[in-house]
This record gives structure tokens, C-alpha cells and sequence, in this order.
């Protein structure tokens, strides 16, 4: 989502486990047979798709790589990511590379795993990421969507509110003035004729914010978990649901409190988890909103359409659980099938998989870096919560792509 998206281990941690084996080629992955959705005619209604940029510029860090390079990709359930290419076809159709890919594939039967791998090998070309020093491997974590209690309107139960973006916040895309900043946004707010930076997290939360709550939530622990994750459901007191996701942010930096709470005694780096936290302050709730105020960020929401398969990613469109990921758009080209090769949660067991890199987030920086959708609810958010792999991850980009290739 066009948010911090991270896994909430990392973003509270700041840092990695020990590097586990990466996957041997060959090793088979369980598949589920899946039935693609058709493609929809034009993007969801009360969606706004993004202004994707040209992709006419080098991707330094992508290297030419055969098919036979990618481990298991003979054996992955490539069929299940066909909902996922149908769904970022809706945004990068209009991208001239992109246009008989799309049409195509929207104009197919849902393919089996051995049509839909023969597609993606006649139509594209892997390239296998690197980091900017050369390395051929990076981090994977998980992200995922997660329900929260709460209600439309303040009770005594819901008393925290999800803001909507404030009128009085500035959001500056640098891109027209520096090209090389085209990943960079500024905020603030204007004071006279200066933009100043934006209300920390402290006082947004602080008695007199003008902000305008769009639902409020029964949990502060909750709530701040939801911002890390940039979007989620609230279930409201009559068992329906209203789905929220990043709209924007106030432009501090993320401070991880569970590296706080190590840091200062109250926690060993293995309770350092959400679970962790909520435990901690539940023991500790004199000290629950210094801790909460410690992390200047602060994320914006606004509420989307309930028919939407999936939360929105950063491509503007649906994502999909396990074949949908977040990575770093300077290396990256946001909306492409990405082959990721990297191991299940806290495990050395190999997950090679077909994805697509819809989604971006805050703490997914690097050239081999994936931040992995694990899907809605509580059995996501253990799998998310566990998952600190290594992996590898080879791009596919349409063969007439305007990539220029870097020199041997």
C-alpha cells in the first residue's frame, strides 16, 4: 500500500536475523488450483489509479538472466498469480509495453500452471535484481491485513480516533523540479509563506487536534499496528466491516518502539513482537502513550469501497494474498512479475513463487528487498509476524520493455 508497508517484526525490531539457506532449485510447491477473476474494463469505482512514471529510464541494478536461473520455476503453481497479473494489468495498460500483454492476457481462459507458464515465458524476459554493491541476495518479510474492533462514531469503547488527511496538510512531489528525487515527497504545512514540517504523532494525538476521525478504534496498540501496515478492516459493532487504507503521512520518520523497549531493559528481543507490546503495555498503560508518542509518525487513512478483493497497494489496484509483494520502485518498476525464491517463515523449507511487486512501503528499501502479502486476518498476521528470510528475486519485464541493461 502506498504506506509504510512493512512487517511489523522488522519495523519493530530495525534489523534481521541470522541469514537462512536459500532454496535449493527443483523443490516442488503445493498448489491450489485457482479461477482468475476477469479483467475489469476500467479501474474500480472510488478508486484513483496512480500516475505511474515512463518506464524509459536504466534500472542499473537488473542483470540479464536466463529462465533456467530461477529455482522451481517449473514447479511453481504459476496459475495462482494470474489474478494478480489481471489485477496490474488494470493500471499498466496503458503503458505501451504493457498493452498486448494485458489484452492478451485478459482475452485468455484461466490458463492451468503449464499455459500460464508458457505465456510469461513467451512474453517476457527475467532479470535477476542485485543490491547496488552486487549482492544477489536481500530480506523478505511479510506484511498483512489486519481487523481491529471499533465503531463510526467515539464510545466509551472506541475512543481512538483513524484520521482522514487534514486540509492544512502540504504534500510536495519533487519530482518536476529534480528528476532524481522521483521517489521523494516532502510534507509539511504552510506558516505564512514557509512550509514548516507537519505535527508529530504527539500532538496529533494530543486533546484539540483538528483532524477529522473517519471511525475510531477500541485498541491504541491496535491502531498503531494498523499504521505500520497501511491498511485493514475495522469490524463495527453490528459485525460488519469498513475497510481503511494509507492516504497519506505526516512526513516524520518511523522510530521502532520495539527496539525502544529492548533498548531500555522492558523487553527481550524475542518478546519484541505486537503481541509483545500489546502484553507490555497492558502491565505498563501509565507508560502505553510515551511509548506510542516515541514514534513521530503518524498515517492518514481513508475509507475504501467493501467490494475490493484486496487491500490497495501502491499500483492502485487489489492485492493478493501471497502473489502479491511490496519492493523499492528505484529498482524495481512498480507493477512487474517479480520470481521471488526465498523460504517459509522462520524455516529453512524453500517458497519459490511467482509474484507481482504491487505495492511499496517505508522500511522496503534496496535493489533485493520484498515485503510479502500474506493475506487478511489473524493465521496472516502469525506468518507475517514470523517471517525474516533471505531471498533472491529475478523480474520479469515485457521483452520490447525500454530497459537499458547494465554492461557486463
Amino acid at each position: 500500500m502506498p504506506r509504510a508497508s512493512l512487517f511489523a517484526g522488522l519495523a519493530l525490531l530495525g534489523a534481521c536475523t541470522t541469514p537462512l539457506p536459500l532454496p535449493s532449485p527443483g523443490t516442488p510447491v503445493p498448489s491450489t488450483p485457482v479461477e482468475p477473476a476477469p479483467l475489469p474494463p476500467a479501474p474500480l469505482p472510488g478508486v484513483t489509479p496512480p500516475v505511474l512514471p515512463t518506464p524509459s529510464q536504466a534500472w542499473p541494478t537488473l542483470k540479464p538472466a536466463d529462465w533456467s536461473a530461477l529455482p522451481g520455476w517449473n514447479e511453481d503453481a504459476v496459475a495462482e498469480a494470474w489474478p494478480a497479473l489481471l489485477a496490474g494489468c488494470t493500471a499498466l495498460r496503458r503503458q505501451s509495453a504493457w498493452q498486448a500483454i494485458c489484452a492478451d492476457a485478459a482475452a485468455m481462459p484461466p490458463p492451468d500452471d503449464t499455459t500460464a507458464r508458457a505465456f510469461f515465458q513467451a512474453r517476457f524476459q527475467p532479470w535477476q535484481a542485485t543490491q547496488e554493491d552486487g549482492a544477489e541476495d536481500g530480506l523478505v518479510t511479510g506484511y498483512y491485513e489486519p481487523l481491529l474492533k471499533g465503531d463510526r462514531v467515539r464510545t466509551e469503547r472506541a475512543r481512538h480516533p483513524l484520521y482522514a488527511v487534514p486540509p492544512d496538510l502540504v504534500s510536495v512531489d519533487l519530482s518536476g523540479l529534480y528528476p532524481e528525487l522521483k521517489n521523494l515527497r516532502l510534507r509539511g504545512k504552510l506558516v505564512g509563506n514557509k512550509l514548516v514540517p507537519y505535527a508529530p504523532r504527539r500532538d496529533i494525538e494530543a486533546p484539540g487536534f483538528a483532524g477529522k476521525p473517519i471511525a475510531w478504534a477500541d485498541d491504541p496498540v491496535d491502531l498503531f499496528f494498523l499504521q505500520i501496515q497501511g491498511s485493514g478492516r475495522i469490524e463495527l459493532p453490528d459485525g460488519s466491516h469498513l475497510r481503511v487504507g494509507y492516504a497519506d503521512q505526516n512526513g516524520h520518520p518511523y522510530v521502532s518502539i520495539g527496539k525502544l523497549l529492548v533498548e531500555r531493559g522492558e523487553l527481550k528481543l524475542e518478546e519484541a513482537s505486537m503481541q509483545g507490546i500489546k502484553n507490555w503495555g497492558a502491565k505498563n498503560p501509565d507508560k502505553l502513550a510515551e511509548l506510542l508518542a516515541a514514534n513521530p509518525s503518524y498515517v492518514f487513512f481513508r475509507e475504501l469501497p467493501n467490494g475490493l478483493a484486496g487491500p490497495l497497494g501502491a499500483l492502485g489496484v487489489p492485492l493478493t494474498a501471497q502473489r502479491s509483494i511490496a519492493i523499492d520502485p528505484r529498482f524495481i518498476p512498480l507493477g512487474a512479475p517479480v520470481f521471488l525464491a526465498t523460504t517459509q517463515p522462520n524455516s529453512a523449507e524453500p517458497m519459490n513463487r511467482l509474484v507481482l511487486a504491487q505495492d511499496t512501503g517505508g522500511a522496503i528499501r534496496g535493489g533485493v528487498r520484498a515485503d510479502f502479502f500474506w493475506g487478511f486476518g489473524d493465521a496472516a498476521g502469525e506468518q507475517a509476524g514470523r517471517m525474516k528470510q533471505r531471498g533472491r528475486m529475478w523480474v520479469l519485464l515485457p521483452r520490447d520493455y525500454p530497459l537499458t541493461p547494465t554492461p557486463n
